[in-house]
């Protein structure tokens, strides 16, 4: 049964659920394509419209020369600060702006944010600029209620999840900018999120010696060596498959291959050629076995064909995300009003994705992932050509975290 202040935070959010799209279409509008990463306009734009709503965000801008070290061009991250009296946890918001590339095959413009049929179409529409707005309304509403609470709530919008989050959420921990005590972070409507993979990503430098094709016994061919270290690292997935996790959602490791660049021309023996991996680590999982694991079988695949040396560079160890002690209460408001909201249970789980939410979790800050969005990263067609989000997902997931604020700040 619903109480008089649920009913007054669902009342403020559909009367302004009209402004609310029209915020996440500007959002969409102006491109976060990582790379390049050209992110800081995107943190300007959403900070003027931030203070037309009277929440001043403070702009926290990476120095220049870390940004670039990382691939990136800029990146301007935002906090915006809502204490209310003493007594209570601050409870941070974060969801990311920046965002891969469209690619090809859209039929609604990449940023448009175009309406049809219910459903907003953009890039970043469903991951995560869905969650600037769920969280900056649902922080709306509960101030709308002028009802005194305790403890506060920050909102964290940052712009380097796409390579890995270091200079995100983690460049605000580390510089002392934020130490909250319970953390909502961007996700899926349908589910609460509590646990998700670790992603360990590499780069494998293969040399040989390049020649010309008339003549290649004179050379050494480095695709023939990145053959070899394929074949054995996609032979690693057959053994990860019987490894399974105890975490309901998250299923196995796994291995990914997923960009090789070399040679230079059809009549040449390439002399070059460099692999890109991604390994998901399941919770249970300790990276620096997996990494030493991996890093031996390139090696002895390498060493079985003569000739051929290897260069291998660390990109990404991002570490899993387990549940952190004191979670407790911020998960059953979360499951509790969703089920109240979406008419049916939603459960608790891990996911196999991995997220900017770990850096709060090394911090000892319990978290919870959970936002607007479609039951599956599939039906969203994130990170694919039409990506969207349903409004009416919005809607319910900003009444969601309205109200779960509301009781976890309550006098």
């Amino acid at each position: 049964m619903t109480t008089p202040s649920y009913e007054q935070l669902d009342a403020w959010i559909a009367a302004h659920f009209d402004e609310q799209v029209r915020f996440l279409q500007e959002l969409v509008r102006v491109p976060t394509d990582t790379p390049p990463g050209n992110n800081a306009p995107h943190a300007e734009r959403t900070a003027e419209l931030l203070a037309a709503m009277g929440l001043p965000a403070e702009k926290h801008a990476v120095p220049a020369e870390a940004v670039k070290a990382q691939g990136m061009e800029s990146i301007t991250n935002l906090i915006v600060r809502r204490p209310f009296a003493a007594g209570g946890p601050t409870i941070a918001l974060n969801a990311h702006g920046d965002v891969v590339p469209p690619g090809e095959g859209w039929t609604h413009g990449p940023y448009s944010g175009e309406v049809v049929d219910g459903k907003l179409y953009g890039r970043a529409s469903a991951v995560s600029k869905s969650d600037f707005a769920t969280y900056t309304f649902a922080l709306r509403a509960l101030e709308s209620l002028g009802l005194p609470l305790k403890g506060g709530v920050e909102l964290h919008f940052t712009y380097d999840e796409e390579f890995g989050g270091e200079l995100g959420p983690g460049w605000l921990l580390k510089q002392g900018l934020t130490q909250p005590d319970l953390l909502i972070a961007a996700g899926f409507s349908y589910q609460v999120v509590t646990a998700h993979n670790g992603c360990l990503q590499m780069e494998v430098t293969v040399h040989g010696t390049m020649a010309h094709a008339a003549i290649p016994e004179t050379g050494v061919d480095a695709l023939q060596g990145a053959v070899a270290i394929l074949n054995a690292l996609y032979a690693r997935n057959a053994e990860y498959e019987k490894v399974c996790s105890q975490v309901p959602g998250i299923k196995h490791p796994y291995l990914n291959v997923g960009r090789i660049e070399g040679g230079s021309n059809t009549n040449v023996v390439p002399g070059k050629v460099v692999l890109k991996l991604d390994r998901r680590m399941i919770p249970e999982e300790d990276p620096v076995v997996v990494e030493a694991e991996v890093r031996e079988t390139i090696a002895k695949a390498a060493a079985a064909c003569p000739g051929i040396r290897i260069e291998i560079k660390r990109l990404l160890l991002a570490r899993s995300l387990k549940p952190l002690p004191g979670n407790a209460a911020l998960v059953q408001a979360l499951q509790k009003h969703g089920e109240a909201v979406f008419g049916e249970p939603v459960p608790s789980s891990g996911t196999p994705l991995y997220t900017d939410v770990r850096l709060y979790g090394e911090h000892g800050i319990p978290a919870a992932i959970y936002g607007a969005g479609p039951r599956t990263v599939l039906e969203s067609n994130a990170k694919r050509a039409d990506e969207h989000l349903q409004l009416d997902d919005l809607r319910r997931a900003t009444q969601v975290v309205a109200r779960t604020l509301l009781d976890l700040l309550k006098d």
